[in-house]
């Protein structure tokens, strides 16, 4: 992978200059400086939460640990790198960099902090990072118009950051058939969430969230993540959404498993399974995202009833909101150098936003597709109880076989999801392709 990501970096950083050019030109500014950032301190403690790299900063070049560094560009001039490597035997001081990038910036290596603020240039820069100890003697702006032309762009992937995507969706793909495997052999979810981890080989601070893994009930929580240390008495259901990193870049994939003798439920994962590469199949330039997260709410409709759930037409379960009680979080959202990616609402490269439908309040992402784009997609269907509780309560309690729903609380909830590129054809689902190299 190293020759090919070496042949592609020079056009994604000549893609990336040419936008900081326009960005810069935009707001008036002569440089572009951004901070890789520190980690945070924990309050009354000397100890430090796990180091996160701005991602304006990694999405320059694949440096991941350069706490206290800096990128600057200015326009007409390589792109400079302050790297901060302190005299340090308290921690791991961070390696000299190396790579097929390097040549490509001016490395100025530091020792402390004032050091790399000394490397600075003066005039009028556009800052980008969060304030923190080590910026105390220069001021962070974030200047509004250089982040909307930069956010809207980083929708559009260059090839570099494509091949990076597949990567982090193979080795996800890895570890998420690793975690289906401690399933099967009768773990708890601690014990499927250490053999994630080993599979993946990267720890949890490495990952790019933190990992949802939910046997029985549990898949019913959306953000499940208590990891209960022992197994259940039996294992009905298993969901898991957790993705891996490859460079600063993100995959984000869950799946959901029925346990032995869980016919039943096989048969909704399978319903879902359709409907979900039948989404995935129209992540297509020109596809408004938002008219289809409803249109799956009415294919969710249509399995609803065609199991028995429900006994109302697929318009009215939509238009009664009671689709929404069994899928209450929107379709997908942007991903890459953060799993949320930015700009999901954004009107164009000069901000504004796009609100979201009426009656969707959770949906991430409120855009057109375009080539370039890549967007999850992740339909699910719970069993929820606070939702279930509002259904009887509500006016359409007569529509649905409340035993049946009854019946599937035990199994928790569905929820499968992809990490899809839109292209100028038919779309590249990063996920599915992963599996199947890891079959």
């Amino acid at each position: 992978m190293h020759d090919q990501l070496a042949s592609l970096y020079p056009q994604h950083l000549s893609t990336l200059r040419d936008r900081a050019d326009q960005a810069l030109a935009l707001g008036g500014f002569d440089h572009l400086v951004i901070a890789a950032g520190m980690p945070g301190l924990k309050f009354l403690d000397d100890a430090h939460y796990p180091y996160v790299a701005n991602p304006h900063f990694k999405h320059w070049l694949p440096l991941t640990n350069a706490p206290g560094s800096w990128l600057v560009y200015t326009p007409g001039s390589p792109p400079k790198l302050v790297f901060l490597q302190p005299r340090d035997y308290w921690h791991v001081v961070p390696d000299a960099p190396s790579g097929y990038w390097v040549g490509a910036f001016d490395i100025a290596v530091v020792r402390t902090p004032q050091e790399a603020l000394a490397q600075l240039p003066r005039g009028r820069s556009a800052v980008i990072g969060e304030p923190c100890p080590d910026t105390a003697g220069i001021a962070i702006n974030n200047p509004v118009a250089v982040l909307d032309y930069l956010h809207w762009h980083r929708s559009y992937k260059t090839p570099y950051e494509l091949a990076l995507m597949r990567e982090a969706n193979r080795i996800g793909a890895r570890a998420h058939r690793a975690a289906e495997a401690a399933f099967r052999a009768g773990e708890s979810e601690f014990g499927i969430h250490l053999a994630y981890l080993a599979a993946a080989r990267q720890i949890d601070a490495e990952l790019p969230y933190a990992s949802i893994v939910g046997l029985n009930q549990h898949g019913a929580v959306l953000h499940y993540m208590h990891f209960d240390r022992m197994p259940p008495a039996s294992h009905r259901s298993f969901l898991i959404d957790a993705g891996a990193s490859c460079a600063g870049y993100a995959s984000d994939i869950t799946r959901t498993y029925a346990g032995a003798g869980a016919g039943e439920f096989q048969a909704l994962i399978d319903s879902m399974d359709a409907a979900q590469l039948g989404y995935a199949g129209k992540v297509r330039a020109g596809q408004s995202y938002p008219e289809l997260h409803v249109h799956a709410h009415h294919v969710l409709a249509g399995v609803l009833r065609e199991h028995g759930f429900i006994r109302m037409s697929a318009e009215s379960a939509v238009e009664s909101g009671v689709t929404a009680a069994f899928f209450p979080h929107g379709l997908g959202h942007p991903i890459g150098l953060q799993v949320h990616d930015v700009a999901g609402f954004q009107q164009s490269e000069r901000g504004g936003a796009i609100a979201r439908p009426d009656g969707h309040p959770y949906l991430r992402l409120t855009r057109t597709l375009e080539p370039g784009m890549v967007v999850t997609i992740e339909p699910g269907l719970y069993f929820i109880d606070m939702l279930l509780q509002e259904l009887r309560d509500g006016p359409f309690a007569g529509e649905i076989d409340w035993a049946k729903v009854d019946h599937f609380r035990q199994f928790g909830g569905i929820r499968i999801e992809d990490d899809v590129a839109c292209t100028d054809g038919a779309p590249e689902n990063l996920t599915r392709d992963a599996f199947a190299q890891h079959g």
